[in-house]
Protein backbone atom coordinates (compact mmCIF):
# COMPACT_ATOMS: atom_id res chain seq x y z
CA UNK A 1 0.00 0.00 0.00
CA UNK A 2 1.26 3.49 -0.84
CA UNK A 3 -0.10 6.83 0.29
CA UNK A 4 0.64 10.50 -0.21
CA UNK A 5 1.98 12.60 2.65
CA UNK A 6 1.86 16.35 3.13
CA UNK A 7 5.15 16.51 1.22
CA UNK A 8 3.32 15.37 -1.93
CA UNK A 9 0.64 18.07 -1.79
CA UNK A 10 0.56 21.69 -2.94
CA UNK A 11 -0.83 23.56 0.07
CA UNK A 12 -0.30 27.29 -0.56
CA UNK A 13 -3.65 29.01 -0.55
CA UNK A 14 -5.44 25.68 -0.16
CA UNK A 15 -8.18 24.85 2.33
CA UNK A 16 -6.93 21.66 3.98
CA UNK A 17 -9.70 19.58 5.57
CA UNK A 18 -7.76 17.81 8.31
CA UNK A 19 -9.32 14.86 10.14
CA UNK A 20 -7.88 14.71 13.64
CA UNK A 21 -8.57 12.78 16.83
CA UNK A 22 -9.03 15.21 19.70
CA UNK A 23 -11.47 13.00 21.59
CA UNK A 24 -9.74 13.89 24.85
CA UNK A 25 -10.82 13.39 28.48
CA UNK A 26 -12.65 16.38 29.91
CA UNK A 27 -13.52 17.36 33.47
CA UNK A 28 -15.51 20.44 34.44
CA UNK A 29 -15.11 21.81 30.93
CA UNK A 30 -11.33 21.46 30.88
CA UNK A 31 -9.09 18.97 29.10
CA UNK A 32 -7.29 16.68 31.58
CA UNK A 33 -4.93 14.98 29.11
CA UNK A 34 -3.68 16.94 26.10
CA UNK A 35 -1.63 14.14 24.51
CA UNK A 36 -3.85 13.73 21.45
CA UNK A 37 -3.90 17.47 20.81
CA UNK A 38 -0.13 17.67 21.15
CA UNK A 39 0.23 14.92 18.57
CA UNK A 40 -1.63 16.84 15.85
CA UNK A 41 0.48 19.97 16.30
CA UNK A 42 3.13 18.94 13.76
CA UNK A 43 0.55 18.48 11.01
CA UNK A 44 -1.25 21.76 11.71
CA UNK A 45 2.04 23.68 11.90
CA UNK A 46 3.26 22.16 8.63
CA UNK A 47 0.07 23.21 6.84
CA UNK A 48 0.36 26.76 8.24
CA UNK A 49 4.06 27.02 7.39
CA UNK A 50 3.33 26.11 3.79
CA UNK A 51 0.57 28.66 3.37
CA UNK A 52 -2.36 26.33 3.78
CA UNK A 53 -5.50 26.84 5.84
CA UNK A 54 -6.07 23.97 8.37
CA UNK A 55 -9.75 23.13 8.83
CA UNK A 56 -10.11 20.58 11.60
CA UNK A 57 -12.72 17.82 11.45
CA UNK A 58 -13.15 15.71 14.57
CA UNK A 59 -15.59 13.68 16.61
CA UNK A 60 -16.17 13.76 20.36
CA UNK A 61 -17.93 11.11 22.38
CA UNK A 62 -20.91 9.15 21.07
CA UNK A 63 -23.78 11.60 20.45
CA UNK A 64 -25.37 9.14 17.99
CA UNK A 65 -26.38 11.75 15.45
CA UNK A 66 -27.85 14.22 17.93
CA UNK A 67 -26.57 17.67 18.84
CA UNK A 68 -25.49 17.63 22.49
CA UNK A 69 -23.94 20.57 24.30
CA UNK A 70 -21.88 18.27 26.52
CA UNK A 71 -20.19 16.82 23.43
CA UNK A 72 -19.45 20.05 21.62
CA UNK A 73 -15.87 20.70 20.54
CA UNK A 74 -16.10 24.39 21.43
CA UNK A 75 -14.62 23.99 24.96
CA UNK A 76 -11.42 22.71 23.35
CA UNK A 77 -10.68 26.02 21.63
CA UNK A 78 -8.47 27.50 24.44
CA UNK A 79 -6.44 24.28 24.74
CA UNK A 80 -6.01 24.05 20.98
CA UNK A 81 -4.87 27.66 20.77
CA UNK A 82 -2.35 27.16 23.56
CA UNK A 83 -0.85 24.02 22.03
CA UNK A 84 -1.04 24.98 18.35
CA UNK A 85 0.17 28.53 18.96
CA UNK A 86 -2.42 29.93 16.55
CA UNK A 87 -5.89 31.48 16.70
CA UNK A 88 -8.64 28.84 16.48
CA UNK A 89 -11.97 29.91 14.99
CA UNK A 90 -14.90 27.66 15.92
CA UNK A 91 -17.77 26.82 13.57
CA UNK A 92 -21.06 25.62 15.05
CA UNK A 93 -21.44 22.91 12.37
CA UNK A 94 -19.17 20.80 10.18
CA UNK A 95 -21.21 21.44 7.01
CA UNK A 96 -23.48 24.12 5.62
CA UNK A 97 -23.57 27.92 5.95
CA UNK A 98 -22.12 28.10 9.48
CA UNK A 99 -19.08 26.08 8.50
CA UNK A 100 -18.64 27.80 5.13
CA UNK A 101 -18.77 31.26 6.72
CA UNK A 102 -15.89 30.40 9.08
CA UNK A 103 -13.83 28.76 6.32
CA UNK A 104 -14.27 31.64 3.87
CA UNK A 105 -13.37 34.26 6.48
CA UNK A 106 -10.44 32.31 7.97
CA UNK A 107 -7.44 34.65 8.16
CA UNK A 108 -3.95 33.53 7.21
CA UNK A 109 -2.19 31.84 10.13
CA UNK A 110 -5.43 30.80 11.84
CA UNK A 111 -7.06 27.39 12.26
CA UNK A 112 -10.73 26.50 11.84
CA UNK A 113 -12.36 23.96 14.17
CA UNK A 114 -15.61 22.51 12.87
CA UNK A 115 -18.24 21.12 15.24
CA UNK A 116 -18.46 17.41 16.16
CA UNK A 117 -18.90 15.34 12.99
CA UNK A 118 -20.97 12.79 14.92
CA UNK A 119 -23.75 15.34 15.45
CA UNK A 120 -24.83 14.13 11.99
CA UNK A 121 -26.30 10.62 11.70
CA UNK A 122 -24.63 10.25 8.31
CA UNK A 123 -21.13 10.39 9.80
CA UNK A 124 -21.06 6.86 11.22
CA UNK A 125 -23.08 5.56 8.25
CA UNK A 126 -20.46 6.93 5.83
CA UNK A 127 -23.25 8.79 4.04
CA UNK A 128 -22.00 9.98 0.61
CA UNK A 129 -24.20 13.08 0.79
CA UNK A 130 -22.64 14.16 4.11
CA UNK A 131 -19.13 13.50 2.78
CA UNK A 132 -19.95 15.61 -0.29
CA UNK A 133 -21.12 18.50 1.89
CA UNK A 134 -17.87 18.31 3.89
CA UNK A 135 -15.84 18.23 0.67
CA UNK A 136 -17.29 21.61 -0.37
CA UNK A 137 -15.30 23.17 2.48
CA UNK A 138 -11.87 22.06 1.29
CA UNK A 139 -9.43 21.69 -1.58
CA UNK A 140 -7.26 18.98 -0.01
CA UNK A 141 -8.06 16.21 2.49
CA UNK A 142 -5.51 15.25 5.13
CA UNK A 143 -6.18 12.34 7.49
CA UNK A 144 -4.18 12.61 10.71
CA UNK A 145 -6.45 10.36 12.79
CA UNK A 146 -5.05 6.83 12.63
CA UNK A 147 -6.94 6.06 15.84
CA UNK A 148 -10.21 6.48 13.89
CA UNK A 149 -8.95 4.77 10.73
CA UNK A 150 -10.69 1.48 11.54
CA UNK A 151 -14.04 3.23 11.13
CA UNK A 152 -15.53 3.69 7.65
CA UNK A 153 -17.12 7.03 8.44
CA UNK A 154 -17.90 9.99 6.19
CA UNK A 155 -15.01 12.06 7.58
CA UNK A 156 -12.48 9.19 7.54
CA UNK A 157 -13.30 7.17 4.43
CA UNK A 158 -15.92 8.86 2.26
CA UNK A 159 -14.23 12.26 2.21
CA UNK A 160 -10.85 10.80 1.25
CA UNK A 161 -12.32 9.63 -2.05
CA UNK A 162 -13.66 13.07 -3.00
CA UNK A 163 -10.59 15.28 -2.68
CA UNK A 164 -6.83 14.98 -3.31
CA UNK A 165 -5.84 13.11 -0.15
CA UNK A 166 -2.81 12.49 2.03
CA UNK A 167 -1.70 11.29 5.45
CA UNK A 168 -0.85 13.86 8.12
CA UNK A 169 2.40 13.68 10.09
CA UNK A 170 0.92 11.60 12.91
CA UNK A 171 -0.76 9.19 10.49
CA UNK A 172 2.46 9.01 8.46
CA UNK A 173 4.55 8.17 11.54
CA UNK A 174 2.03 5.55 12.62
CA UNK A 175 1.91 3.85 9.22
CA UNK A 176 5.70 3.88 8.87
CA UNK A 177 6.10 2.35 12.34
CA UNK A 178 3.57 -0.38 11.62
CA UNK A 179 5.12 -1.16 8.25
CA UNK A 180 8.51 -1.53 9.96
CA UNK A 181 7.00 -3.83 12.59
CA UNK A 182 4.91 -6.24 10.52
CA UNK A 183 4.99 -5.13 6.89
CA UNK A 184 8.68 -5.55 6.12
CA UNK A 185 10.28 -6.16 9.51
CA UNK A 186 13.85 -7.00 10.33
CA UNK A 187 13.81 -10.51 11.75
CA UNK A 188 13.60 -12.15 14.21
CA UNK A 189 10.26 -10.56 15.13
CA UNK A 190 9.02 -10.88 18.71
CA UNK A 191 5.45 -10.17 19.79
CA UNK A 192 4.51 -9.68 23.44
CA UNK A 193 0.77 -10.11 23.97
CA UNK A 194 -0.74 -9.79 27.41
CA UNK A 195 -4.01 -8.82 29.00
CA UNK A 196 -6.90 -10.55 30.64
CA UNK A 197 -8.73 -12.65 28.08
CA UNK A 198 -7.88 -14.88 25.14
CA UNK A 199 -11.40 -14.42 23.78
CA UNK A 200 -10.78 -10.72 23.04
CA UNK A 201 -7.55 -11.41 21.17
CA UNK A 202 -8.31 -14.50 19.10
CA UNK A 203 -7.87 -12.73 15.76
CA UNK A 204 -4.72 -11.07 17.03
CA UNK A 205 -3.07 -14.31 18.16
CA UNK A 206 -4.18 -16.16 15.04
CA UNK A 207 -2.57 -13.52 12.82
CA UNK A 208 0.63 -13.14 14.82
CA UNK A 209 1.61 -16.82 14.98
CA UNK A 210 1.83 -16.75 11.19
CA UNK A 211 3.93 -13.59 11.05
CA UNK A 212 6.29 -13.48 14.02
CA UNK A 213 9.16 -15.69 15.09
CA UNK A 214 8.60 -15.58 18.85
CA UNK A 215 5.34 -14.99 20.73
CA UNK A 216 5.32 -14.18 24.45
CA UNK A 217 1.91 -14.70 26.08
CA UNK A 218 1.39 -13.04 29.46
CA UNK A 219 -1.22 -11.73 31.84
CA UNK A 220 -4.49 -13.56 32.46
CA UNK A 221 -4.27 -14.95 28.92
CA UNK A 222 -1.27 -17.04 29.92
CA UNK A 223 -3.38 -18.76 32.60
CA UNK A 224 -5.81 -19.96 29.95
CA UNK A 225 -2.95 -21.44 27.90
CA UNK A 226 -1.45 -23.10 31.00
CA UNK A 227 -4.84 -24.58 31.93
CA UNK A 228 -5.29 -25.81 28.35
CA UNK A 229 -2.17 -27.91 28.90
CA UNK A 230 -3.66 -29.54 31.97
CA UNK A 231 -1.99 -27.28 34.53
CA UNK A 232 -3.98 -26.32 37.64
CA UNK A 233 -4.10 -22.52 37.88
CA UNK A 234 -6.05 -22.40 41.13
CA UNK A 235 -8.34 -19.39 41.47
CA UNK A 236 -6.58 -17.44 38.73
CA UNK A 237 -8.42 -15.47 36.09
CA UNK A 238 -8.85 -18.10 33.40
CA UNK A 239 -11.19 -18.83 30.50
CA UNK A 240 -11.44 -22.61 30.84
CA UNK A 241 -13.98 -22.70 28.01
CA UNK A 242 -11.25 -21.44 25.66
CA UNK A 243 -8.96 -24.42 26.28
CA UNK A 244 -9.52 -26.03 22.88
CA UNK A 245 -8.97 -22.69 21.13
CA UNK A 246 -5.74 -22.17 23.05
CA UNK A 247 -4.51 -25.61 21.98
CA UNK A 248 -5.39 -24.81 18.36
CA UNK A 249 -3.36 -21.60 18.53
CA UNK A 250 -0.37 -23.49 19.96
CA UNK A 251 -0.69 -26.11 17.21
CA UNK A 252 -0.82 -23.41 14.53
CA UNK A 253 2.24 -21.74 16.01
CA UNK A 254 4.16 -25.03 15.95
CA UNK A 255 3.17 -25.59 12.32
CA UNK A 256 4.27 -22.06 11.36
CA UNK A 257 7.57 -22.32 13.26
CA UNK A 258 6.59 -19.66 15.78
CA UNK A 259 8.15 -20.18 19.22
CA UNK A 260 5.63 -19.56 22.03
CA UNK A 261 6.86 -18.51 25.46
CA UNK A 262 4.55 -19.10 28.42
CA UNK A 263 5.68 -18.34 31.98
CA UNK A 264 7.72 -21.15 33.55
CA UNK A 265 7.30 -19.61 36.98
CA UNK A 266 4.65 -17.29 38.40
CA UNK A 267 3.88 -14.94 41.28
CA UNK A 268 0.84 -16.08 43.27
CA UNK A 269 -1.21 -14.54 46.06
CA UNK A 270 -4.41 -15.29 47.97
CA UNK A 271 -5.81 -11.80 47.45
CA UNK A 272 -5.66 -9.20 44.71
CA UNK A 273 -4.51 -6.20 46.69
CA UNK A 274 -1.53 -3.88 46.82
CA UNK A 275 1.24 -5.32 48.96
CA UNK A 276 -0.54 -8.67 49.35
CA UNK A 277 1.51 -11.59 50.67
CA UNK A 278 2.88 -13.44 47.65
CA UNK A 279 5.31 -16.12 46.58
CA UNK A 280 7.05 -17.37 43.46
CA UNK A 281 6.27 -20.93 42.39
CA UNK A 282 6.78 -23.00 39.24
CA UNK A 283 3.89 -22.45 36.81
CA UNK A 284 2.92 -26.09 37.35
CA UNK A 285 2.54 -25.65 41.12
CA UNK A 286 0.00 -22.88 41.71
CA UNK A 287 -1.76 -23.61 45.02
CA UNK A 288 -5.45 -24.39 44.58
CA UNK A 289 -6.47 -21.48 46.85
CA UNK A 290 -4.19 -18.91 45.16
CA UNK A 291 -4.24 -16.88 41.97
CA UNK A 292 -1.50 -16.10 39.46
CA UNK A 293 -0.95 -12.34 39.30
CA UNK A 294 2.41 -11.95 37.54
CA UNK A 295 5.15 -13.79 35.70
CA UNK A 296 8.07 -14.94 37.83
CA UNK A 297 11.80 -14.11 37.61
CA UNK A 298 12.68 -17.12 35.42
CA UNK A 299 9.91 -16.14 33.00
CA UNK A 300 11.21 -12.57 32.94
CA UNK A 301 14.72 -13.80 32.22
CA UNK A 302 13.37 -15.83 29.29
CA UNK A 303 11.51 -12.80 27.94
CA UNK A 304 14.63 -10.63 28.24
CA UNK A 305 16.62 -13.29 26.37
CA UNK A 306 13.97 -13.29 23.62
CA UNK A 307 14.18 -9.48 23.42
CA UNK A 308 17.96 -9.79 23.04
CA UNK A 309 17.48 -12.18 20.10
CA UNK A 310 14.87 -10.03 18.37
CA UNK A 311 15.42 -7.19 15.94
CA UNK A 312 11.76 -6.15 15.92
CA UNK A 313 9.29 -6.07 18.82
CA UNK A 314 5.51 -5.58 18.81
CA UNK A 315 3.97 -5.16 22.27
CA UNK A 316 0.30 -5.27 23.23
CA UNK A 317 -0.85 -5.78 26.82
CA UNK A 318 0.80 -6.20 30.25
CA UNK A 319 2.43 -9.36 31.58
CA UNK A 320 0.68 -9.23 34.95
CA UNK A 321 -1.57 -7.13 37.17
CA UNK A 322 0.64 -4.09 36.50
CA UNK A 323 -1.76 -1.65 38.17
CA UNK A 324 -0.70 -2.63 41.67
CA UNK A 325 2.56 -3.54 43.37
CA UNK A 326 4.17 -6.02 43.61
CA UNK A 327 2.48 -7.53 40.55
CA UNK A 328 3.98 -5.00 38.14
CA UNK A 329 7.49 -6.44 38.30
CA UNK A 330 7.46 -8.55 35.13
CA UNK A 331 5.88 -5.85 32.96
CA UNK A 332 8.26 -3.19 34.28
CA UNK A 333 11.39 -5.33 33.90
CA UNK A 334 10.61 -6.52 30.38
CA UNK A 335 9.51 -3.06 29.22
CA UNK A 336 12.64 -1.39 30.57
CA UNK A 337 14.82 -4.02 28.92
CA UNK A 338 13.10 -3.46 25.57
CA UNK A 339 13.46 0.30 26.01
CA UNK A 340 17.20 -0.01 26.62
CA UNK A 341 17.67 -2.20 23.53
CA UNK A 342 15.66 0.30 21.50
CA UNK A 343 17.61 3.26 22.84
CA UNK A 344 20.85 1.47 21.92
CA UNK A 345 19.61 1.10 18.35
CA UNK A 346 19.46 -2.70 18.55
CA UNK A 347 15.66 -3.07 18.46
CA UNK A 348 12.74 -1.57 16.56
CA UNK A 349 9.95 -1.55 19.14
CA UNK A 350 6.32 -0.67 18.43
CA UNK A 351 3.67 -0.76 21.14
CA UNK A 352 0.04 0.19 21.48
CA UNK A 353 -3.52 -0.65 22.40
CA UNK A 354 -5.50 -0.33 25.61
CA UNK A 355 -3.54 -0.78 28.82
CA UNK A 356 -0.24 -1.00 26.97
CA UNK A 357 0.48 2.72 26.92
CA UNK A 358 -0.40 3.05 30.62
CA UNK A 359 1.81 0.07 31.48
CA UNK A 360 4.80 1.41 29.53
CA UNK A 361 4.36 4.88 31.03
CA UNK A 362 4.20 3.38 34.52
CA UNK A 363 7.41 1.48 33.80
CA UNK A 364 9.09 4.67 32.58
CA UNK A 365 9.83 2.92 29.30
CA UNK A 366 7.48 4.52 26.77
CA UNK A 367 9.80 7.35 25.70
CA UNK A 368 12.54 4.94 24.59
CA UNK A 369 10.32 2.66 22.51
CA UNK A 370 10.68 3.32 18.78
CA UNK A 371 6.98 4.12 18.54
CA UNK A 372 4.08 4.04 20.97
CA UNK A 373 0.64 4.22 19.40
CA UNK A 374 -2.22 5.84 21.31
CA UNK A 375 -4.68 4.27 18.86
CA UNK A 376 -6.48 1.47 20.68
CA UNK A 377 -8.94 -0.21 18.33
CA UNK A 378 -7.14 0.77 15.11
CA UNK A 379 -3.80 -0.54 16.40
CA UNK A 380 -5.37 -3.85 17.42
CA UNK A 381 -7.20 -4.30 14.14
CA UNK A 382 -4.00 -3.61 12.23
CA UNK A 383 -2.20 -6.24 14.34
CA UNK A 384 -5.04 -8.63 13.55
CA UNK A 385 -4.29 -8.20 9.86
CA UNK A 386 -7.51 -6.36 9.06
CA UNK A 387 -7.87 -3.64 6.42
CA UNK A 388 -8.42 -0.21 7.97
CA UNK A 389 -10.94 1.75 5.82
CA UNK A 390 -9.41 5.13 6.64
CA UNK A 391 -5.99 3.92 5.50
CA UNK A 392 -7.23 2.03 2.46
CA UNK A 393 -9.00 5.18 1.24
CA UNK A 394 -5.61 6.93 1.05
CA UNK A 395 -4.05 4.19 -1.07
CA UNK A 396 -2.62 5.60 -4.31
CA UNK A 397 -1.05 2.34 -5.52
CA UNK A 398 -3.81 1.85 -8.07
CA UNK A 399 -3.71 5.42 -9.40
Amino acid sequence: MAWNTLDDMELRGKRVLTRVDINVPMENGACTDTTRIERIAATVQDILDRGGKPILLAHFGRPKGERRDDMSLQPLVPTLEAILGAPVIFASDCIGPAAMAVVEALPEGAVALLENTRFHKGEEKNDPALAAEMAKLGDVYCNDAFSAAHRAHASTEGLARLLPSCAGRLMQAELQALEAALGKPERPVLAVVGGAKVSTKLDLLGNLVGKVDILVIGGGMANTFLAAQGIDVGKSLCEHEMAETAREILAKAAKKGCEVLLPVDVVVAREFAAGAAHQVVPATECPSDAMILDAGPEAVAAIKAAIDRAHTLIWNGPLGAFEIEPFDVATNAAAKHAARRSDDGKLVSVAGGGDTVAALNKAGAANDFSYVSTAGGAFLEWMEGKTLPGVAALDVAGD
